[in-house]
C-alpha cells in the first residue's frame, strides 16, 4: 500500500506541471494567426494604395495628354480663324504679322486655368497649360513662302512683298509654325502628370486669281490716270490713305516722307525715284528714296479702263437707272422733264432752267418718276439742310442762274419733292430713286444732280454756325458737263470718318466713327473739265467731303487751284483724276472714306470700271499638316 501511494503522488505532481502547455500553445497559435492576418491586411492595403496611386496617376496622365491635343487643335483653329475665306487684297499676305503670338496668347488664356476633360459619369480629370522655361507653351511662325508672283530685278516675291501682278499671279502661300505645348493633368487624387509635345504646323493656302470685277472709282483713295515715268514732277509727300493706283508710273522725290496705308499699284512695271536725276526702278525703293508701303507696292498691273463719258449720269435723272450708254436726246428730255410751272423741256433745247422728272394725272396729282434734278446751262449750287427748329430730314438745293433762284427740297422721310421759283411752289409726291438695271432693286435715298454746263460755285451753307450741307441719309452725285468750281466747305451734317489720331480711341485718322454712318455720301464728277478750287472763306481753309472724280477716257481733268492759296485742304473721301495739277494748298489731307472699301458702297451712279484683277480668293486654306518632333512624359522632372 505504501508503494502505490508513492506512485500516485508522483503522477499527480507530473500532471500539475503540464497543465499550462495547452494554453501557451493556444496563445502562440492565436498570435501567429493575428500576425498572418495583419500581414494580409497590410499587404491588401498596400496593394490598394499602389493601385489607387497608379489609377490616379494614369488619370492625371491621360488628362495632361488630352490637354496637349486640345491645345494643339486650338492653335490650328486660331490660325484658320484668321486666314481669309473670301477675297484678299492684292499684294497683301493673307495672314497678318503677329498671328502666331496672338493665337498663342488666346490658347494660354483659354486653358491657362484648370479645365475639365471628363464627361458625365467618367472619372474626374482636368488639365492646365503652363508656360515656363522648362515647360513652354509657344507658337512661332518660322517661315512663309509664295508660289508664283512677279520677280523684280531677280528678287523673288516674298510674303512681306508679294508683288501682286495679273500676268504673274501668286498661286499659293505656305506658312510653317513651330509649336510647343506643356500640359499638367490631375484627377481626384494628389498625383499630377506633365506631358510635353512639340512639332510643326504647315498651312497651305491655294490662291485663285479673281475674275473681272465691276468697281466704283470711289473704291480708290487716289487714282491718277496719266503719270509718265520720270516725266517731270513728283508726288507730294505725306501720309496717303486708301487704295492707290495709276495707269502710268509713280514718281517719288526726296522732299519728304511717303507713307501709304493701303495697297499701291501701277500699270507701269517701274517707278521713278527723283534725287538729282530720275532713276527708273522695278521695285519699292531707289536712288536713296524708300517710301513706306504698309500694304504692298504692286507694279505691272493691268491698266484700269476709264469711263467714256457722262451719258449714264445724265440719263439717270430721267429713268433712275443710268445705263443707257449713249447720248441723251432732246426728245427724251422733253418726254420726262418739267419745270416748276409744269412746262416740259423744249424739244428744240433750252439755254437755262431747272427741271424735274415727274408726271401729272388728270386730277392734278404729281408723281416723281426719275432719279434727280436736271439743270440746263451754267449754275451756282448751294447745298444745305433745314433750320434745326423746323424740318430736319430734308436736303435743300439752291440753284442760281442769271439772277433766277430755284430751290428744290427733297424730303425722304415725307416722301415729297418740292420745287420753288419765281413765287411758284410745286409739291410732287415721291423722291428721286436709284433702280438697279439688273435686279430692279430700288434705293430711295439716291439723287443725281446733273448740270449741263459749268457749276460756277459749289458750296455748303454760307453761315459758319449752320450744319453741314449734306443731310444724313442723303446719297448724292453731282455731275457737270464742264468744270465744277468749289468756293466753300461742302460737308456732311454728321462726319463718318475721323480726321485726327485718337478721335476714335486708340485709332489713327481715317477711321470710321462708330454710330456716324447714316448712308450720307457725296460724289462730284466731271468727264470733261476740272474741279477748280476757288476758296472764298475767311479762314483760308477748305473741306470737301466727297469722292471727287475728274476723269474720262479722253479727258485731262484734275483738281486745280484757281483762286487764293489754301491754308489746309481736307478731302474726306477720295480723289480720282486724269492728271495731277496744282492744288495750291500749304497742307493737304485726304482721308479715305473706308465705307468705299472694295467698291461695295459708293455715291449713286458714280463712274465705275471693270478691274481685271481686283484681288484673289482662297480656294483652300484647310487643315494643316502636323508633324510631331517630340512627345515627352515630363512627370519625373517635376
Amino acid at each position: 500500500m505504501t508503494h502505490r501511494n508513492h506512485f500516485s503522488s508522483r503522477s499527480a505532481r507530473h500532471h500539475r506541471r503540464q497543465r499550462g502547455v495547452a494554453l501557451v500553445t493556444t496563445l502562440l497559435l492565436l498570435l501567429l494567426l493575428t500576425a498572418i492576418s495583419l500581414t494580409m491586411v497590410l499587404s491588401v492595403s498596400s496593394d490598394m494604395l499602389i493601385n489607387g496611386y497608379y489609377r490616379d496617376y494614369r488619370g492625371s496622365f491621360y488628362a495632361s495628354d488630352s490637354g496637349v491635343n486640345v491645345a494643339r487643335q486650338a492653335m490650328i483653329n486660331g490660325i484658320l480663324a484668321v486666314a481669309p475665306v473670301g477675297a484678299i487684297a492684292p499684294g497683301v499676305a493673307p495672314l497678318p504679322g503677329g498671328t502666331d503670338a496672338a493665337v498663342a496668347g488666346q490658347v494660354l488664356g483659354a486653358y491657362g486655368a484648370p479645365t475639365a476633360v471628363n464627361s458625365a459619369g467618367s472619372w474626374p480629370e482636368r488639365f492646365q497649360l503652363i508656360n515656363t522655361a522648362a515647360n513652354p507653351t509657344t507658337l512661332v511662325q518660322t517661315s512663309c513662302t509664295v508660289q508664283g508672283g512677279l520677280t523684280l530685278n531677280g528678287v523673288k516675291p516674298t510674303c512681306a512683298n508679294p508683288t501682286f501682278n495679273a500676268a504673274n499671279p501668286i498661286t499659293s502661300y505656305t506658312y510653317v509654325f513651330n509649336y510647343q505645348i506643356s500640359a499638367v493633368g490631375e484627377s481626384q487624387g494628389s498625383e499630377i502628370a506633365t506631358v510635353g509635345d512639340s512639332g510643326t504646323l504647315t498651312f497651305v493656302g491655294a490662291i485663285t486669281p479673281a475674275g473681272p470685277v465691276n468697281t466704283s472709282f470711289a473704291a480708290w483713295g487716289m487714282f491718277i490716270d496719266q503719270y509718265p515715268l520720270c516725266g517731270g514732277g513728283t508726288l507730294v509727300p505725306g501720309t496717303i490713305t486708301g487704295p492707290v493706283f495709276t495707269n502710268g508710273a509713280w514718281n517719288f522725290g526726296t522732299s519728304g516722307n511717303y507713307i501709304f496705308t493701303d495697297p499701291v499699284g501701277s500699270a507701269n512695271a517701274q517707278a521713278g525715284y527723283v534725287n538729282g536725276g530720275c532713276q527708273a526702278v522695278a521695285g519699292a525703293s531707289g536712288n536713296g528714296i524708300a517710301p513706306t508701303f504698309k500694304a504692298g507696292f504692286n507694279l505691272g498691273q493691268p491698266a484700269v479702263p476709264l469711263p467714256a463719258n457722262d451719258f449714264n449720269q445724265k440719263e439717270a435723272v430721267l429713268d433712275s437707272k443710268g445705263n443707257q450708254g449713249s447720248p441723251v436726246t432732246n426728245a427724251q428730255l422733253n418726254a420726262s422733264l418739267k419745270n416748276v410751272n409744269g412746262t416740259s423741256y423744249p424739244v428744240g433745247g433750252a439755254a437755262s432752267g431747272v427741271y424735274l422728272p415727274y408726271t401729272t394725272n388728270a386730277a392734278g396729282q404729281k408723281t416723281f418718276t426719275g432719279g434727280g434734278i436736271y439743270v440746263e446751262g451754267n449754275a451756282s449750287v448751294t447745298l444745305s439742310v433745314p433750320n434745326p427748329s423746323g424740318n430736319t430730314t430734308a436736303q435743300i438745293y439752291t440753284i442760281v442762274q442769271g439772277g433766277v433762284t430755284t430751290t428744290v427740297t427733297i424730303d425722304n422721310a415725307a416722301n415729297t419733292t418740292s420745287i420753288s421759283s419765281g413765287g411758284v411752289n410745286t409739291v410732287i409726291n415721291g423722291v428721286p430713286i436709284q433702280v438697279d438695271p439688273s435686279t430692279g432693286a430700288v434705293d430711295r435715298d439716291a439723287t443725281m444732280l446733273y448740270v449741263d454746263g459749268n457749276i460756277t460755285s459749289l458750296s455748303g451753307p454760307a453761315t459758319a454756325n449752320t450744319a453741314g450741307g449734306i443731310q444724313n441719309d442723303t446719297a448724292l452725285t453731282i455731275t457737270a458737263n464742264g468744270s465744277v468750281t468749289v468756293t466753300g466747305d461742302v460737308k456732311y451734317v454728321t462726319e463718318p470718318v475721323s480726321t485726327a489720331q485718337n478721335q476714335v480711341p486708340n485709332s489713327p485718322a481715317d477711321t470710321l466713327i462708330p454710330g456716324n454712318d447714316y448712308g450720307q455720301v457725296l460724289g462730284i464728277f466731271t468727264a470733261t473739265g476740272n474741279v477748280n478750287l476757288q476758296n472764298g472763306q475767311a479762314s483760308g481753309n477748305l473741306e470737301i467731303d466727297a469722292s471727287i472724280a475728274t476723269i474720262s477716257a479722253t479727258g485731262s481733268g484734275g483738281i486745280v487751284n484757281t483762286g487764293a492759296g489754301i491754308n489746309t485742304l481736307n478731302i474726306i473721301g477720295g480723289r480720282i483724276q486724269n492728271t495731277i495739277q496744282n492744288i495750291g494748298a500749304t497742307t493737304r489731307n485726304v482721308f479715305f472714306d473706308r465705307r468705299f472699301s472694295a467698291g461695295g458702297f459708293s455715291p449713286p451712279w458714280f463712274p465705275a470700271t471693270t478691274v481685271t484683277q481686283n484681288g484673289a480668293s482662297t480656294a483652300n486654306f484647310g487643315a494643316p499638316t502636323v508633324q510631331h518632333t517630340q512627345w515627352l512624359n515630363k512627370t519625373s522632372y517635376q
